[in-house]
């Protein structure tokens, strides 16, 4: 009996292990795949920024007349308002990135001005892309497109430290590097600016529908209905 009671003293739970008694090695925590994120004991793992590949830009910096598809005419369209009347598009481009109303003429005004100023006082557009290259960073982060500088001389700027070879930490450096990328967006609408302006707007035309589509009401016009006069008894 006395030994009994001794083998249940030594296997109760809430007595601590006799010294030469190994424990058990620690469990890795239960991991797994949810929605293809790492998940650690019911927590998803935040994925390392920059990950996601960059994606190329619907049509080339160049392709000023776009492709031969459904939106043929728009791309005539904006060629058309690229060459003739930048602000315009520069406007309209705003508008659809904003996805609101009533902020075409608060962007078609100040480039307007900008416009006609350098035009005037130097020859030549030379002020207007500095107001007008933030619109292209903010299309660059939202869709996660690759940053172009002269695309048809160098390409996406990865490939261009691939090939450079001097660039390659602020490919690594993330903050750096997006500085960098801003540059490259300025570059591009101060040397290239129609050519800017219409590749912007073929990319948001395919990817945003215009603001002012949503919310307006359709009206419906029904035909009356044939009418017969009943003689009164």
């Amino acid at each position: 009996m006395a030994a009994a009671d001794e083998h249940h003293e030594e296997a109760s739970p809430l007595l601590p292990p006799p010294a030469d008694e190994k424990l058990p090695p620690a469990q890795d925590p239960v991991k797994g795949c949810a929605d293809g994120v790492p998940v650690v004991m019911g927590e998803p793992v935040v994925a390392p920024a920059g990950a996601a590949p960059r994606e190329s830009w619907d049509s080339g910096i160049l392709s000023c007349l776009g492709r031969n598809d459904e939106f043929f005419s728009s791309d005539l369209e904006v060629c058309l308002l690229g060459s003739v009347a930048p602000c315009v598009l520069y406007g309209s481009n705003v508008e659809r990135l904003a996805a609101a109303p009533g902020t075409f003429a608060n962007s078609c005004l100040p480039y307007t001005g900008l416009y006609m100023l350098g035009n005037s006082l130097f020859g030549w557009n030379c002020l207007a892309p500095w107001f007008s290259h933030p619109t292209r960073t903010a299309i660059r982060r939202r869709y996660n497109l690759e940053a172009r500088f002269l695309s048809f001389c160098i390409g996406s700027f990865e490939a261009f430290t691939r090939q450079c070879g001097c660039c390659g930490g602020l490919a690594e450096d993330e903050e750096r590097r997006e500085h960098l990328e801003v540059a490259c967006d300025l570059a591009t609408h101060y040397f290239c600016h129609p050519c800017a302006l219409c590749q912007e707007g073929r990319e948001l035309r395919r990817r945003v529908p215009h603001p002012g589509l949503y919310g307006r009401s359709v009206i419906v016009m029904m035909p009356p209905t044939e009418q017969t006069m009943g003689r009164a008894m």
